[in-house]
């Protein structure tokens, strides 16, 4: 199972399920919109979707909590920018691609297990997010399936 999280030969050929190319694209549409949502509109993304109550922060701790979502936002934008670059160009990738994204957002998840944010309970993002793991888990198994080779060219269905 190991080479086929990591190949021996990074190219793009694909050997996993079909299905697999699909969810990581939408996974990496949606997350990467997310990432954005949180850059450039943090504080509805926090009041809204995650429940925050960035009202009962003083406007100092508002503007670091703001910054350091921004800062959040970004990095999950250069994750999904990656996993863009494993669909368009290195393909053979595409379950370590779903192992990172997934590793990261259960890692996450812990962080805020062990130091909780002030929240609403049952805000609609916790919710996404629990959608968004079921996506990775499954997306990572069909990759993992053994399929036929298939290359990233235009004219076969999953081709970019």
């Amino acid at each position: 199972m190991l080479s086929k999280l990591l190949p021996p030969t990074v190219d793009n050929t694909y050997r996993g399920h079909r299905l697999a190319l699909w969810l990581l694209g939408a996974l990496v549409l949606f997350k990467g919109a997310i990432g954005l949502g949180t850059i450039f509109n943090g504080r509805n993304a926090a009041t809204s979707a995650d429940g925050i109550p960035l009202d009962t922060f003083a406007p100092a701790g508002e503007q670091a909590f703001l910054s350091l979502f921004a800062a959040w936002g970004l990095a999950q934008v250069m994750l999904n920018l990656i996993g863009l670059l494993v669909l368009m160009r290195y393909r053979s990738l595409v379950a370590f691609a779903f192992l990172v994204l997934l590793v990261e957002h259960v890692a996450r998840r812990v962080v805020f297990w062990v130091l909780p944010l002030p929240r609403a309970e049952h805000a609609p993002g916790w919710f996404i997010n629990m959608a968004l793991i079921v996506v990775m888990v499954v997306g990572l198994v069909l990759a993992l399936r053994r399929g036929q080779p298939r290359t990233g060219s235009r004219g076969e269905l999953g081709g970019w």
